[in-house]
């Protein structure tokens, strides 16, 4: 009962108060009224007011929001441009480094397999060792141990044409991300100098080479080129990383191939082939 009692009483203080806020209010607006416009004194700014004021204007902007006012000063059609072949490429990128990253596997253990398998005369175990590791390397060996029987050369053959083959795969799609790294900046300079014939159709409305106009009308055509640049750089980094993973891999399926090779040499010469 007596939180009851309290609780009304808040009430009821809250109400008076805000009426009599709302009556000076009233009161401060009619005499405002009454005031002539001549006389009526602008309200005082309070330092506090001014802090904040300068507080907000100082604020930091964050990396996302700087981007995002980059992207629409630079027109947002020619910016969509220049950003489609940097997913593309990305796409493209992650694409093969998952790929080789699959296809990078350890092979020493399965060419030593391989090997002991042959030395006793187990062409079916070798052949089911390879047939489940993973990677270009092991399908190479794969395709030399069906043709086993046939002699070294026929096997060495079938090595370096299935190589080929792998080879051609590891290298899959790069084409595409150096057209992209090459469609990047094109697209920036289509939007720079589009740009650019904007500015003047600018100037040429005003009437006036105004350095405001001609600045404003610059700044935004090489805000394209920019964006073109950066998304080339980015993608050329990508494109440099996937080249040493297939060169690293290329050079493994060499080494891979001459020791296999040696495999079969001896199995041939052991078991008179």
């Amino acid at each position: 009962m007596k939180k009851l009692f309290a609780i009304f009483a808040i009430l009821g203080l809250m109400s008076v108060g805000l009426q009599s806020v709302l009556l000076a209010q009233d009161a401060e607006a009619q005499d405002a009224e009454a005031q002539p416009a001549s006389e009526q004194v602008a309200p005082p700014v309070t330092v506090e007011e001014d802090f904040s004021t300068a507080d907000v204007v100082e604020e930091p902007t964050g990396f996302h929001k700087a981007l995002k006012i980059k992207f629409i000063e630079g027109s947002a059609f020619f910016m969509s441009l220049v950003a489609i072949p940097l997913i593309l490429g990305l796409a493209f990128s992650l694409e093969r480094i998952i790929y080789l990253s699959l296809a990078d596997a350890h092979v020493d253990e399965m060419l030593s397999g391989i090997g002991e398998a042959l030395d006793r005369g187990d062409v079916e175990g070798a052949k089911s060792l390879a047939r489940d590791t993973r990677g270009p390397i092991a399908s190479i060996v794969y395709q030399g141990l069906l043709r086993i029987d046939q002699g070294a050369e026929v096997v060495e053959r079938s090595v370096v044409s299935y190589g080929g083959v792998q080879a051609g795969l590891l290298e899959r799609n790069l084409s595409w991300i150096t057209l992209f790294i090459a469609m990047a900046p094109s697209l920036g300079f289509l939007g720079t100098v589009i740009g650019m014939v904007q500015a003047f159709d600018d100037i040429q409305r005003a009437g006036d080479i105004s350095p405001t106009i001609v600045a404003g009308g610059m700044k935004v055509a090489l805000i394209t080129t920019i964006g073109g640049l950066i998304v080339a750089l980015i993608l050329q980094l990508f494109y440099n990383y996937i080249l040493n993973k297939v060169e690293t891999i290329l050079n493994k399926m060499e080494d891979s191939s001459i020791t296999f090779l040696d495999h079969v040499i001896r199995y041939n010469v052991k078991h008179k082939r």
